[in-house]
């Protein structure tokens, strides 16, 4: 009782901090490996589990999502195949390797998630009034979210980070849009993934669906409440616990 209830709680929470200001698998990756779950099990599981915060937190931003809903379909196409094409590299990785990259993926994610907003804000200054790109330039974008998506496919933490750095260079200004197409992107992400990681069998679909029910109920009260919310506080209180959680996985492998 006392494993799910922690489950639970980290999902809430994970779910709560990716439709805020992203990082929440720094949160239920951990929760699941505590639980007694392999790590590339524990990554896809949390893949899994973190889908429905990523769509519930999506309907949070429904309406700004519709407003540009004629770029959606291009959007979903990368996700999709890059959530599968990542999956797949996860599937053929062993466990052994994927066990000593854990710490290096953590730290990846956790300077982004330290220098995501002075990154953003540099592109957007960079980018600022560029609303139309270059054939060339228009390519490189959906390579770029491709290798994105794929990395997410792969590794679910940070992904929330990334996406907002992508969107920023691609030239989006409304944080609230953003969010939702990062929600978004996950959500489509992780479709692929989840159904690759089901044939074979990496998913523990018990700890995951505790995990889930949380980030359901906390992405989409998180969505609903972000307006009011400071995002800078809340991602203060997550690079402490990314930090440590890198630290702790540097000392572990």
């Amino acid at each position: 009782m006392v494993e799910e209830l922690g489950l639970f709680l980290a999902g809430l929470i994970g779910g709560m901090v990716n439709s805020i200001a992203g990082g929440g698998s720094f949160i239920t990756f951990p929760a699941l490996m505590a639980a007694g779950v392999s790590p590339i099990a524990a990554n896809a599981t949390n893949t899994f589990a973190s889908s429905a915060g990523y769509l519930s937190g999506a309907a949070g931003f429904r309406r700004e999502l519709w407003a540009h809903r004629r770029q959606l379909p291009r959007i979903a196409v990368s996700a999709l195949i890059g959530g599968g094409l990542g999956a797949w590299l996860l599937l053929q990785t062993p466990e052994n390797t994927f066990s000593r990259a854990i710490p290096w993926l953590l730290l990846l994610a956790t300077v982004l998630l330290i220098w995501g907003d002075p990154l953003q804000a540099a592109l957007r200054r960079r980018f600022e009034g560029k609303q139309s790109l270059s054939t060339l330039g228009g390519v490189l974008l959906a390579l770029l979210l491709l290798l994105v998506c794929t990395y997410g496919g792969f590794f679910n933490a940070g992904l929330g980070i990334i996406l907002l750095g992508y969107f920023t260079l691609a030239g989006y200004q409304d944080i609230h849009l953003m969010n939702g197409l990062k929600l978004l992107v996950s959500a489509l992400v992780s479709i692929l993934a989840i159904v690759m990681f089901g044939v074979g069998d990496l998913i523990a679909w018990r700890e995951g669906a505790i995990v889930l029910i949380g980030t359901l109920i906390g992405g989409y009260a998180a969505a609903s409440a972000v307006r009011v919310v400071s995002q800078r506080l809340v991602r203060r209180a997550i690079v402490v616990v990314a930090a440590g959680m890198t630290v702790y996985f540097f000392i572990a492998s």
